[in-house]
């Protein structure tokens, strides 16, 4: 199936085996390229060679900050992804864990780690922000 396909399913067609098989594949896919990308960015964190000279030290360390936390935002993407294909094992990936109402095949092919429907995402950040002004 191909996203045009999927995106041309009736509504009440969502979450289908079809679409769940779609997901699954999906979401298998880029957890594998997830998890390629992170054993190399691991590889090259090893590689790091120490050097006499300072102003090379402060800019390799730089480099190694900014790696380890792509690495800690890969990990929870990761972390996000795993969590998504269990919802699919236990038959609640799509429906939005605050309303229990359908996320959406569109938001879903954006994010396909999605766990709120837009209007519960938006709640959310508006309560996020709320509470950060305080």
């Amino acid at each position: 199936m191909t996203e045009e396909e999927l995106l041309q399913q009736p509504e009440d067609a969502y979450m289908n085996e079809e679409q769940k098989a779609y997901f699954n594949r999906l979401l298998h896919q880029q957890r594998e390229e997830l998890q390629n990308h992170i054993d190399s960015a691991v590889e090259a964190l090893s590689q790091y060679e120490s050097s006499s000279d300072p102003a090379d030290m402060g800019s390799m360390e730089e480099q190694r900050q900014s790696h380890l936390r792509m690495l800690e935002r890969e990990k929870k993407l990761l972390a996000k992804i795993d969590h998504a294909l269990h919802l699919l094992a236990l038959d609640e990936y799509g429906w939005c864990e605050q309303t229990g109402e359908p996320i959406g095949l569109p938001r879903l092919l954006l994010r396909p780690t999605a766990t709120l429907s837009i209007e519960a995402k938006e709640r959310q950040e508006r309560l996020d922000k709320h509470q950060r002004k305080d």
